[in-house]
């Protein structure tokens, strides 16, 4: 039997051969349905762009170099070389650089990497009683101008291993930029470094010089070489590419005076080569 309830208003119920629900609960499922789809399609649509906005676009060289033995060495040696380069990166709002720009000598002003490996200095032979000063790793930061034809920049590296101590470079390129990607450059360059690093590859203490029979020196710290440089990239394909250069630099002030480069040579030259790997990480 079925007890007759009388009906509340705005309320539908259930009777014997009907399929109909409350009118409540038809509205909260329409709803749930409503906040469900919006949730998808605002993911959908998200997602993409976040990862847009996140871009670390950079390059890594490794190759050879001739180079002194030493600063202020008049023998060369063959090391290992390798150098960073920061093209671009973006987080969200944050950009620096351009990320679908050119991968080298990209025009604009902008932020650089800055690398150097300086190999370990043995107390032996024409250093005989000076200490070995230890294999040194300075990493760093540089701001750069780059116009079609022509660059400015400037670098300061620390040695997080090896000197602890800072160094730099400042310097000018004029450029020439073919057809198929070759791109040269050459110009003017000064490096500096602190009396901290002046003392560790120039300076002889009172202990090394009675030990050597090289005069005792203590050098400040400013620029302490001046010279040119002569460069090429060419890319081999999209991520790819070789390096090279050839640098002259002349030791000045108080580290061409250091006794350490008297009985050596002022003048230095290097030469490099290497490939070139280009990322453009994405995320």
């Amino acid at each position: 039997m079925w007890k007759q309830v009388a009906p509340t208003p705005g309320r539908r119920y259930l009777y014997p051969g009907k399929t109909r629900i409350s009118e409540g609960n038809s509205s909260m499922h329409t709803l749930r349905t409503a906040i469900a789809a919006a949730i998808c399609s605002a993911a959908l649509m998200v997602q993409p762009v976040q990862a847009q906005n996140r871009v670390l676009a950079f390059s890594l060289t490794g190759g050879a170099a001739v180079a002194p033995s030493y600063f202020g060495s008049d023998s060369y040696r063959v090391s290992p070389n390798g150098s960073f380069g920061f093209n671009s990166l973006q987080l969200g709002p944050i950009r620096l650089g351009d990320p679908d720009g050119p991968r080298h000598f990209a025009m604009g002003t902008g932020l650089r990497g800055a690398f150097r490996y300086i190999p370990r200095r043995s107390g032996t032979n024409e250093l005989a009683g000076l200490n070995d000063v230890r294999t040194s790793l300075e990493l760093g930061l540089g701001l750069q101008h780059t116009a079609e034809f022509w660059q400015v920049y400037g670098d300061l590296r620390y040695g997080v291993l090896g000197h602890r101590a800072f160094a730099g470079e400042i310097g000018a390129n004029a450029l020439y930029r073919g057809q198929n990607g070759l791109i040269l450059h050459g110009g003017p360059r000064a490096e500096f470094g602190n009396a901290r690093f002046a003392r560790t590859y120039f300076g002889v203490t009172p202990a090394e010089s009675a030990a050597s029979g090289l005069a005792a020196y203590r050098p400040g710290g400013g620029v302490h070489a001046i010279g040119v440089e002569l460069g090429a990239y060419h890319p081999l394909s999209a991520n790819w590419g070789i390096t090279g250069s050839v640098r002259f630099d002349r030791l000045r002030g108080d580290t061409g005076d250091s006794p350490i480069v008297r009985q050596g040579n002022r003048n230095q030259v290097t030469a490099r080569i290497g490939l070139t790997r280009h990322f453009d990480l994405r995320f």
